[in-house]
């Protein structure tokens, strides 16, 4: 089957390989796994989940149930200790005020999920995989390395969150530098859980989530905010009396709530199932989850009692975002590099690498200084938002990739506005945090750094306004030689 041609993209026709048109901007029809056909691609689901048949209903919760699986592993990076950490802080300097930022920031992360979701479903391949068939390979291995660096700075935050709840709960028993230390046994006990199949990992993630619900649901309880004032800080997009200080922490509660990686992983996650109308409902039950608990953070000031159980739910939050963690990188690796490690060895190299300046930290300094950790951690997450985003709309807008499934003008459109704004806030959020380091000598590293990282993004920029029907910068259509615009020929992916 050929890929349709559109005018506004100006693609050109180029010779059949292997049974598959292609031409500047790869048209993959159908999508094909990166590796040889004789070899079968597995990652994390090797068979597909059965779907309860129930033809003669309009609705069925056991059929819902078998799509909530995607949806509680997406939704974990919303619950995350980075996260948490955020809510706090939020609530310690703005009170309720900020509760519509968190709101907004959530629906936004929604919409993106959505597009990652509509990716891996329609083309069967994951975004990873997609930017390996779309991009050469020096920009996709530097994609390749920013994926992996957001990937190790999450695993921090996590390490971070279950040494802290270990701290707490043993009443100072176990060292921050001993809690550390124990991340490391535990992940390796929770990756026996994937030996007993898909769906019983997926319930143990849907236990994890109960726990944190009913732990921060007590605080919630035991607190008893003012409703009155609650409701009018989630609907209200108002800060009065707001200054620096709290606009910082709106940043950092969007650079803690969207997160790059999450993004690769959910395109990825939906290839478990057949596509049906249940997914998109699975994830909207998944988001008012993940809001609820969130909101319910926000809304929590702790006491002596209340803070082993909200140790639980910040322990309970560490443990899974790990696990969604290793899945994130290898499905990274073996997108990008075509690359397949066991998960035993991906989490050992993730884990070693998040632990060691972690441990160090734990050691020397105490819990404070592991809190500034954890900032600086959000900070480098925005700085990677725009690796995951700017991908995802552009091969979602591509007919050559979506076929009749790419992005209308509205789509195009908000995306585009909704990107640069979550990329706009997020590099204000950086350049906030630098600012405040006082150093000539990092300004000059930062300025180098910055040149780098603003020339890279401008390049998938460029690509990106190509891809949404820009075609006065589709210079690759108007030269006799055309520079590689995504990938030029490439036979049986160049790794």
């Amino acid at each position: 089957m050929k890929a349709e041609q559109e005018g506004d993209l100006l693609e050109e026709d180029s010779p059949q390989e292997n049974g598959v048109q292609t031409n500047q901007y790869s048209a993959i029809s159908p999508p094909s796994s990166p590796v040889a056909q004789d070899e079968p691609f597995s990652t994390y689901f090797e068979d597909k989940v059965s779907i309860p048949d129930n033809v003669s209903q309009v609705f069925s919760f056991r059929k819902l149930w078998a799509f909530t699986g995607p949806g509680f592993l997406m939704s974990i990076a919303y619950l995350d200790p980075g996260n948490i950490e955020s809510d706090l802080q939020s609530g310690a300097k703005a009170g309720f005020k900020l509760l519509w930022i968190l709101l907004g920031a959530t629906i936004i992360g929604l919409l993106l999920q959505r597009l990652a979701a509509r990716l891996g479903v329609v083309t069967g391949m994951h975004l990873a995989e997609v930017c390996n068939r779309q991009y050469p390979t020096v920009p996709r291995v530097i994609l390749w390395l920013m994926v992996e660096l957001a990937i190790i700075g999450s695993d921090m935050q996590e390490v971070i969150g279950c040494a802290i709840a270990l701290n707490l709960l043993s009443m100072g028993s176990i060292p921050l530098w001993g809690g550390v230390l124990i991340t490391i046994t535990d992940t390796f006990v929770f990756l026996f859980l994937d030996k007993y199949g898909l769906r019983k990992l997926e319930a143990f993630f849907g236990f994890l989530i109960t726990v944190m619900a009913l732990s921060f649901g007590y605080e919630y309880v035991l607190v008893k905010p003012n409703q009155g004032e609650l409701l009018k800080g989630m609907f209200v997009p108002y800060c009065a009396d707001c200054g620096p200080v709290q606009l910082e922490q709106a940043v950092g509660i969007v650079g803690a709530v969207i997160m790059p990686h999450n993004i690769y992983l959910h395109s990825a996650l939906v290839k478990s199932r057949d596509i049906d109308q249940y997914f998109s409902l699975a994830h909207w039950v998944c988001f008012i989850t993940t809001t609820t608990i969130n909101h319910l953070v926000l809304g929590c000031f702790f006491g002596p009692a209340a803070l082993y159980i909200w140790a639980i739910g910040i322990l309970a939050a560490g443990q899974s975002s790990t696990m969604t963690g290793t899945y994130s990188g290898q499905f990274v690796m073996e997108g990008f590099l075509n690359l397949r490690w066991s998960r035993f060895a991906r989490v050992l190299l993730t884990r070693s690498i998040a632990i060691t300046p972690t441990l160090l930290v734990a050691i020397f300094q105490d819990v404070e200084h592991l809190t500034g950790m954890n900032d600086f951690l959000n900070v480098l997450q925005s700085m990677q938002l725009p690796f995951a985003l700017i991908p995802i709309l552009t091969f979602t807008s591509l007919t050559s990739i979506m076929n009749d499934f790419a992005n209308g003008m509205v789509w195009k459109i908000s995306g585009g506005i909704v990107i640069l704004v979550v990329c706009a806030i997020n590099m204000y959020f950086v350049v906030v945090y630098v600012t405040a380091l006082n150093s000539v000598l990092f300004y000059v590293f930062a300025a180098l750094l910055s040149v780098a990282y603003l020339c890279f993004v401008g390049y998938l920029v460029w690509h990106c306004l190509v891809a949404l029907g820009v075609s006065c910068l589709d210079f690759g259509s108007r030269v006799s030689n055309p520079p590689a615009v995504f990938i030029e020929e490439q036979s049986e992916y160049d790794s």
